[in-house]
């Protein structure tokens, strides 16, 4: 689905597959699994790698070519469902339009939206690639939604 750079990251840092998975409490091979693609890295481990490490979401999940340092930081959902919801608008788009657009069921990009559930990275992924807009600053690390360099 997406070429992420956490393989790349991860021997920036100089750790094995083994050291970040004891890290996260998962096997070496769950985060070979997240490196080739067959799975998806989930978003609070995603976010804690970023957070630990200083590295840009939209980095790591391939939207821009070089990482933004935006320091540390924790998952907000409050933040996340407010962002959803003003995007949407800004779009001028129901929750059915967009959920459509961006292959969601409209029942689950509503509990993402008023804040039920945590979105998922494949479907946060899937939603900033739609309408070009930053993983960053719907997690809350940025200001502006626009992806300014790609």
């Amino acid at each position: 689905m997406f070429n992420n750079r956490l393989k790349d990251c991860r021997e920036d840092l100089d750790l094995t597959q083994s050291e970040l998975g004891y890290m996260f409490g998962v096997s070496d091979s769950a985060v070979r699994s997240w490196e080739n693609g067959h799975y998806t890295i989930p978003l609070p481990k995603l976010c804690k790698f970023c957070s630990m490490f200083d590295y840009s979401i939209d980095y790591v999940m391939g939207i821009i070519k070089r990482n933004i340092k935006y320091g540390s930081f924790s998952i907000d959902k409050l933040v996340i469902c407010n962002r959803l919801k003003s995007i949407r608008r800004s779009l001028k788009l129901s929750q059915q339009e967009l959920s459509n657009r961006c292959k969601i069921a409209q029942t689950t990009y509503s509990g993402y939206e008023c804040g039920k559930y945590l979105i998922n990275t494949t479907n946060l992924y899937s939603l900033c690639k739609t309408f070009d807009i930053s993983m960053d600053y719907l997690m809350g690390r940025k200001s502006s939604p626009k992806i300014v360099e790609k």
